[in-house]
């Protein structure tokens, strides 16, 4: 993946939509995209200063919030983690994309899919149940095919 390709995608998406990829989000993207495995905020603080020097939580969770309502990253609640959103193009403000996430317990990698009859299927439920989804988002634990090989 070329990181600055992207990053210099991310940052037309959010000047479409009237917003700033400034140096210091752009910088916590770029750590986010680096990360091997879904990254937490900490471990993204540390790095930060090891590039920047100083540096406080809330800058970090600010970055962190901006990129997460831009829709460039998702945070794994399961994991309280961050990693990249493989479908940057999507409406995230608007809701329609809707994801899941197999998490390995093994070795920690995680994938990303974007599978509309398990999003359908939740829909269906959901309405049955007399509930109105805003946002979905599966995080199945469990073993990768390289672990389990």
């Amino acid at each position: 993946m070329d990181q600055e390709a992207t990053l210099d995608r991310a940052a037309v998406q959010c000047a479409a939509r009237g917003a700033q990829l400034t140096p210091l989000r752009r910088q916590v993207l770029r750590l986010v995209l680096e990360a091997e495995q879904p990254v937490g905020a900490y471990a993204l603080l540390d790095r930060l200063r090891g590039e920047r020097g100083p540096a406080a939580p809330p800058t970090v969770y600010r970055a962190l919030d901006f990129l997460l309502e831009q829709g460039l990253i998702h945070k794994l609640e399961r994991l309280n983690a961050f990693t990249p959103c493989v479908e940057p193009g999507h409406n995230h403000a608007g809701h329609d994309h809707q994801h899941q996430f197999l998490i390995c317990k093994t070795c920690g990698t995680t994938t990303e899919l974007t599978d509309h009859a398990v999003a359908h299927a939740l829909e269906a439920a959901a309405q049955r149940a007399g509930f109105t989804p805003r946002k979905m988002t599966v995080e199945v634990e469990g073993i990768c095919a390289k672990c389990a090989a």
